[in-house]
């Protein structure tokens, strides 16, 4: 994805690396099962009105920018080669959510955090579904990572639902791990490898013994 967050929803973490190609209103949809398309500045003002709107949605869950200058923020971070994100988009073009690889790391590790959340009134509507198994279809793919994982904390259902049903599997519990929306989080940690993935493709995109 070319955007960054952390758990059901995600935290932005610190850049590193070099990009120059986003945030150029690059509005074509970037895969055919489900509309994803690059972070653009010229969305911006779209893009505020949905986290606004998604308030009670996001709660406790998620910290997304909010004002222009942390969105801009948002961006200038996506210039960063270990950072990807991308926005869920509607058939009819309208902001879903945002799924985002946050700290992205090369050579012998190929790993990746996944941060996500969805956009009112287009939560549990099956949006953030589809652009996951996309995300990770080129999460595996182009982009050649060999794990992913996904920061929850342990009461958010919806959000542990969501990836368990794509495969992801339960590795562990990390006490105050993140600091969301004033306070210091318990979360549990999912994540799933290439490996996993290939299987539960080939399992028609049922959840199997991954293990």
């Amino acid at each position: 994805m070319l955007l960054r967050t952390i758990s059901v929803c995600s935290e932005m973490r610190p850049c590193h690396g070099a990009r120059t190609d986003l945030g150029q209103g690059i509005d074509q949809p970037m895969n055919k099962e489900c509309i994803l398309v690059e972070p653009s500045r010229k969305r911006r003002e779209e893009f505020l009105a949905a986290v606004r709107r998604s308030r009670k949605l996001h709660g406790r869950w998620a910290s997304p920018p909010t004002t222009i200058e942390k969105f801009d923020e948002y961006l200038k971070c996506l210039r960063k080669e270990n950072h990807l994100s991308y926005w869920v988009c509607t058939e009819r073009g309208e902001l879903a959510g945002v799924i985002n690889l946050n700290e992205i790391v090369r050579g012998l590790f190929c790993s990746a955090y996944l941060g996500y959340y969805a956009f009112a009134p287009f939560d549990g509507r099956g949006y953030m579904k589809k652009g996951l198994r996309a995300v990770l279809s080129e999460a595996f793919g182009r982009q050649r990572l060999h794990r992913l994982e996904a920061n929850i904390q342990p009461d958010n259902e919806p959000s542990r639902r969501l990836v368990q049903n794509i495969g992801f599997r339960l590795e562990g519990f990390s006490p105050r791990y993140l600091k969301i929306a004033g306070r210091w989080r318990d979360h549990e940690r999912w994540a799933i490898t290439a490996e996993e993935w290939r299987r539960y493709q080939a399992g028609g995109g049922k959840r199997t013994n991954l293990t």
